[in-house]
């Protein structure tokens, strides 16, 4: 159990500790914890809640960080119980339906799927219970089947690919060939894939594509862009973010830059992004989860604004390219170095 927002009795913790260490295989967590804002002093409501992460890597972790950041905040403010705990489905349809199931049957009020894969299984287990889904950064909730389902909403990090490649154009006006890198298992490219390819359709700039599924597929794919692309954009991909620190590293030392659809990216060595801040999706997204809860009423999905551009400064010095050029391409623009491992 990640963790309670009330005072619990001891034979409850005990009994919650039991259920974890049971599953702990699927859940990657067996620990508990327990804050002084409870609901029995006002006898306000109470709600139970599973956060289900598709899998581990920086961005999902972040915006589940700041959905259980916000869940406590809203606990302490009005005075009511959230109890919630995660999930990880380490990225295994398998281990999502196993997990999907045990929520069912341990009657969580509502779940919070981060990652497509992770949402549209949750949305599948919870078909016959209508328990509430809400799910977290899914870049086109249409194209996946996540709309027009009356217990499912949740929030979008579309991506604005042509943003991003304006910004490459902007920094790289020379660029010949661009490499396309992703993995053609991934949802969440699909959509932006398409359009990268029509925007340099446009602009007669030739691309390259190499996929993969794997870490090493991934990281066979972009050794193989060197020495024929100028950059490479990848998008808001789940299993290449999974070895962006080793992507970044061989193209930076190509001489590439590497433009990519989220700041988790660009804190692992990645050049940069023009995206959304996932902080302030996690925390959205945990609002409209309490909203759902406390009025009943599932709201459309929500679009998440970007627009902040998010540069790496190491990276570019190591690439020597000037960063003032983003300035002028965006309202906000972030400086970051690179994430110690």
């Amino acid at each position: 159990m990640k963790k309670f927002v009330a005072i619990l009795s001891a034979a409850a913790m005990l009994s919650t500790l039991a259920a974890c260490g049971a599953t702990a295989d699927i859940t990657g967590t067996s620990a508990a914890a327990s804050s002084a804002a409870t609901a029995e002093a006002t006898g306000a409501g109470s709600y139970r809640i599973a956060i289900v992460q598709q899998l581990d890597h920086a961005s999902l972790d972040e915006i589940r960080t700041a959905i259980e950041a916000e869940l406590d905040a809203k606990a302490a403010e009005k005075g009511i119980t959230i109890e919630y705990k995660d999930f990880n489905g380490q990225n295994d349809a398998t281990t999502l339906n196993q997990i999907g199931t045990q929520i069912m049957a341990d009657g969580y009020d509502a779940v919070i799927p981060i990652a497509t894969l992770a949402a549209q299984v949750m949305t599948t287990v919870s078909e016959d219970s209508k328990t509430p889904v809400i799910y977290a950064a899914i870049s086109d909730p249409e194209s996946v089947g996540l709309t027009g389902i009356d217990y499912v909403t949740g929030t979008s990090d579309a991506l604005n690919t042509a943003s991003i490649l304006d910004m490459m154009l902007a920094v790289q006006p020379d660029v010949k060939t661009v490499g396309l890198l992703y993995s053609n298992s991934e949802a969440n490219s699909t959509t932006p894939i398409a359009e990268a390819k029509e925007y340099l359709e446009s602009k007669g700039i030739a691309y390259l594509e190499k996929t993969g599924n794997t870490n090493d597929e991934i990281m066979t794919a972009a050794a193989s862009m060197v020495g024929q692309v100028d950059a490479v954009f990848t998008p808001t991909d789940n299993v290449v973010m999974n070895a962006a620190a080793a992507v970044s590293e061989t193209l930076t030392d190509a001489g590439i830059p590497f433009y990519t659809g989220a700041d988790s990216f660009v804190q692992a060595g990645a050049f940069t992004t023009n995206g959304v801040d996932y902080t302030e999706l996690g925390t959205y997204t945990a609002d409209m989860a309490l909203e759902v809860l406390e009025t009943g009423v599932v709201p459309e999905y929500h679009v998440m604004d970007g627009g902040i551009i998010t540069v790496n400064t190491e990276t570019a010095q190591a690439l020597g390219l000037d960063v003032s050029t983003l300035k002028d391409l965006a309202a906000k623009v972030v400086e970051v170095t690179t994430a110690a491992e």
